[in-house]
């Protein structure tokens, strides 16, 4: 069931009402029109073969708000990426696959290496830097929203709750981080948040003692979550971290680069 309750000092979203999607969405393609929003998909090729990703792509297309989606398409030959982009051709919105594994991005790493700034470790963050990169230079967008690509119970409201706080013109949110209930089929999920990150974080505010960044970093309901919104701006400032490090730091860099009442989560969705 949802609450109301507000731990910690990052402002929590919940999901309380019965609003519906058809009303959130009228608002979001009204914010559209202001405040342009795009989606970025980091993406795995074997995910293309998985059941999450192609329910994901046909829901994606009935989404008006979204006008910029940028696919960064991991681990893929010439004939896999030829393959990806027919699988992408049915979203209706501008779409652009980034094939990290290419010539012409292969050149542009070996550029980007020479001048000591581009990602050292092949991984998930590696795949959201350019995605970023390509989202800042195309500047289509000013709310961004990312999600990972093998969401199994993957909704249209899950994007319309995940980018609503960062979308709408009348909030100050700068980044938005969403969480939902890991029980789903009979069995809980989320035991590495569980069973690791957050004991773990409460054992170093009990040795440590008391920490602004402790504090914050517990704040969050599921700080794994792969689901962020940010304003355009925020890409600009963050360092993204090119292993698999990629969602305790995002959260780092925005406690580093901002204040705590420009930062929320989200309840996007209620999954048993």
């Amino acid at each position: 069931m949802a609450d109301f309750y507000q731990n910690g000092i990052i402002t929590t979203l919940h999901n309380l009402s019965c609003r519906s999607y058809e009303d959130l969405e009228r608002e979001l393609e009204d914010f559209a029109t202001k405040r342009p929003m795009g989606l970025i998909l980091p993406s795995l090729f074997s995910e293309l073969e998985g059941d999450a990703l192609p329910k994901i792509i046909d829901l994606l297309s009935e989404v008006k708000y979204i006008g910029e989606i940028v696919i960064g398409l991991d681990r893929a030959s010439l004939d896999q990426y030829k393959y990806a982009l027919g699988f992408f051709s049915k979203l209706p919105q501008r779409h652009r696959v980034l094939w990290n594994d290419g010539p012409r991005l292969r050149q542009l790493d070996d550029e980007l290496q020479a001048l000591g700034v581009a990602p050292k470790e092949a991984g998930k963050g590696r795949n959201v830097w350019y995605c970023m990169g390509y989202t800042l230079a195309s500047n289509r967008s000013e709310s961004v929203a990312l999600h990972d690509c093998d969401i199994v119970t993957y909704d249209k409201e899950l994007l319309a709750r995940l980018i609503y706080p960062v979308a709408n013109p009348h909030y100050n949110y700068e980044f938005c981080k969403g969480y939902y209930s890991r029980v789903a089929n009979g069995k809980m999920n989320g035991r590495v948040s569980r069973l690791l990150v957050t004991p773990l974080l409460r054992s170093f505010k009990s040795v440590i003692g008391y920490r602004d960044y402790l504090e914050y970093m517990d704040s969050f309901r599921y700080p794994l979550a792969g689901e962020f919104s940010f304003r355009i701006d925020v890409l600009k400032d963050i360092r993204i971290p090119s292993d698999w490090g990629l969602e305790i730091g995002v959260l780092s860099e925005m406690y580093r680069n901002y204040a705590h009442n420009r930062l929320c989560q989200v309840d996007i969705a209620h999954i048993y």
